[in-house]
């Protein structure tokens, strides 16, 4: 079964600064009929304007997982880091008992557009961690890039919940398959171009919950970029 998240029926929000559209209920968009999928609970698509940022705040117990598309993110938090998040990047924050954190646009030019991504940890009130890391663009033309992953596996970002990220890019000469083990979800966001999913149409920014499938297989007539999701 595929359910199909389109782009234009998510939440929206302009800020000014920040244009952000939110595939599941966030902040002040309250949707009960999408409050996320497994252990996936934000899929939040963010352009945030030049020289502008989310001042320090605070989250606990989630694991917080970014890419960015374009331009780049200021990070500072309460452990002591302070990086510079480019294109092709992963960061991941386990908030756990509670971390203080700001996010910002460095550019004084530039707009930048990320993901901000939310899984609900496995286990609770584990120590607050940090991890960065880039991921070579060549390493996932028509083939799966794993970026993230429950042990860190492939010299991935480990994230302590049940699920593993891949990273995808297709160039129209062959399809790319993923197997779906027994009681396995998917869930596939596409960030560039339009594919056909196990025969379904998505589109830029179109999502699409995948269940009781045998595989998620992908093709594009162009080109295209997609994040694939193996829940639990």
């Amino acid at each position: 079964m595929i359910k199909i998240r389109s782009a234009d029926e998510r939440g929206h929000a302009d800020h000014g600064w920040l244009k952000t559209y939110h595939t599941f209920s966030f902040t002040s968009y309250r949707d009960r009929e999408q409050m996320g999928f497994r252990s996936l609970r934000v899929m939040n698509e963010d352009r945030v304007a030049a020289g502008k940022g989310f001042g320090t705040h605070q989250h606990d117990n989630m694991e917080i997982v970014s890419y960015v598309l374009e331009g780049a993110i200021e990070h500072k938090d309460s452990m002591g880091n302070g990086e510079v998040l480019k294109p092709g990047e992963f960061q991941r924050i386990s908030a756990g008992t509670g971390i203080s954190h700001s996010e910002f646009n460095p550019s004084s030019s530039e707009p930048m557009h990320f993901y901000q991504i939310w899984l609900i940890p496995s286990e609770r009130d584990l120590e607050p961690s940090y991890e960065q890391k880039t991921f070579e663009k060549s390493q996932r033309l028509n083939e799966l890039q794993l970026v993230a992953s429950p042990d860190g596996q492939s010299d991935s970002l480990t994230i302590h919940t049940d699920a593993k990220i891949y990273l995808l890019d297709l160039d129209g000469t062959q399809a790319v398959k993923m197997p779906l083990a027994n009681q396995r979800h998917g869930w596939v966001q596409v960030l560039r171009g339009s594919v056909e999913l196990n025969g379904a149409s998505l589109g830029t920014s179109d999502g699409a919950a995948i269940s009781d499938e045998d595989s998620i297989e992908l093709s594009t007539d162009g080109t295209a970029e997609l994040m694939l999701f193996d829940l639990a």
